[in-house]
Parts: structure tokens; C-alpha cells; sequence
């Protein structure tokens, strides 16, 4: 892919519901969508991607992704050399209205005979301005021990399913407290923590694909809609509206 250029710029679109199965590329991606959400998950966790936002995907990192809406994906393959600098793990960040049109004006044209100049331009301030992209909270972090991840995994297909740590416990046949201790050491923050953050970004995808706060915030476990915003706005700094269409 990369014999005479080290940069692609693609366009695909897909429709609701596709997936891509998991899969890996040689090259550092960044992955922005013009419109619908994708979910990004790897072995470490799962990375909502409303509009507006696009995701660094290290180089040999294997991952898949799921459509909500109509989805209109750009993306970048990027040789590491080229880059200047690191991408130690997956992080959303934000996409400006400049770094749009320069993903947009990458599209089949780079690497085209007498283009060069244009393209070390256009390439050096694309990159200049992704590295200082503000980042978006938006990880959901999965454990490494398999009991705990299957469960984590089942909640993360099915948000809205009440469960308290208890009901946990007896599904993976462990007291409460074992299972209080091992979320933990391998995620950082008690069962309540993990479940609440879970779910606020999981919303991300409900509001990006146009439903009303309310609708999001009773799907996702809150009685109400200001309490639904308030958590939100708290956790991930922006009030829910910020992320649905305009």
C-alpha cells in the first residue's frame, strides 16, 4: 500500500448495523466519520466515535467496528515514520472543520506526479493540527481476566439491562466482595463507577444517531432527564445535546 507513498486517504461508506470483523493494519489509522457513530473495540476496551471526533489507532492493533447509522467514514493510513510523532494507544479526539476539509482534500490526490509541494503542505499542517486535536473521554475500559471481561462485554451489547454486583457475582459463581476487589485491580474504580461511565458513553452513539435526551437517559438506567444531564456533563464535559445533530 505504502510502496511509493507514506499516507493513504480513503472513503467508505456503510449502512446501519455493518460491522467490520476484526482486523489489524501495518500503519497507524485515524478514523473519522462525516456522519453516523462508530464503536471501535479492541482487547483493552471499546471507543465511542460521535460526528465531529475520529479515533488513533495504533499500528498492529487489532480491532473492529460497529455502525450506528448511516456512516460515512474517512480515514487515514499513515506510515509511523511519516507521522512525527507517537500514538501509543486508541484515543478519540476531536475533529475541527479545518481538519475535515484537509482529510476531504487528502482523498484521491495524494501522491499524484508534480503534487509534492501541495502535499508536504497540506500533510504537514493536517498533522500538525491532529497532535494538538483535543482528546474526548470516550473509552470504555474492559479487564483482562476472562469471568470479569464476558460480563463487562454482555453489559457494554446491552447498556440498559439492570444489574446490581451482586447479580454479577452469581453469574460468574464469586462472592461480591471477591468481585468488588477484582474491579478494582483491574479497572481502577468500583462496579457503580465502571457502570455509570459505561453507559454515558455508550449514549454517545443514542444521541449522535438523533434520539431525545430523554429517550437516552431512560434507556440508560436514569429516571430523568436533568439527572441524566448532569452525570453527563460531569463525566465527559460537554452537556448531551453537544453531541446530537443539528
Amino acid at each position: 500500500m505504502f510502496d511509493r507513498y507514506p499516507v493513504q486517504a480513503c472513503a467508505d461508506d456503510y449502512v446501519h448495523g455493518e460491522v467490520i470483523a476484526p482486523h489489524c493494519h501495518a500503519q497507524i489509522q485515524f478514523i473519522h466519520a462525516i456522519s453516523g457513530v462508530m464503536r471501535v473495540t479492541t482487547a483493552q476496551g471499546s471507543w465511542v466515535v460521535p460526528p465531529g471526533h475520529g479515533l488513533w489507532v495504533p499500528a498492529a492493533v487489532e480491532h473492529d467496528i460497529r455502525m450506528t447509522g448511516e456512516v460515512r467514514m474517512r480515514t487515514l493510513f499513515i506510515d509511523p515514520a511519516a507521522l512525527g510523532f507517537a500514538v501509543p494507544a486508541c484515543q478519540v479526539v476531536q475533529v475541527t472543520a479545518l481538519v475535515r476539509e484537509l482529510i476531504l482534500a487528502a482523498i484521491g490526490s495524494l501522491g499524484q506526479a508534480q503534487r509534492e509541494g501541495r502535499d508536504h503542505c497540506l500533510l504537514g499542517l493536517l498533522f500538525a493540527e491532529l497532535q494538538v486535536a483535543p482528546p474526548l473521554a470516550a473509552h470504555v475500559r474492559l479487564p483482562s481476566q476472562p469471568r470479569l471481561k464476558a460480563l463487562c462485554e454482555a453489559f457494554v451489547a446491552d447498556p440498559s439491562r439492570e444489574s446490581c454486583l451482586q447479580d454479577w457475582a452469581d453469574q460468574s459463581s464469586m462472592s461480591s466482595r471477591t468481585l468488588a476487589r477484582l474491579f478494582q485491580r483491574e479497572l481502577g474504580m468500583t462496579f457503580g463507577e465502571w457502570r455509570t461511565r459505561t453507559r454515558l458513553i455508550l449514549s454517545l452513539q443514542r444521541l449522535a444517531s438523533g434520539k431525545s435526551i430523554l429517550e437516552v437517559a431512560l434507556e440508560h438506567g436514569y429516571q430523568s432527564p436533568s439527572a441524566f444531564s448532569a452525570m453527563f456533563k460531569r463525566e465527559l464535559g460537554h452537556a448531551p445535546s453537544h453531541y446530537q445533530p443539528a
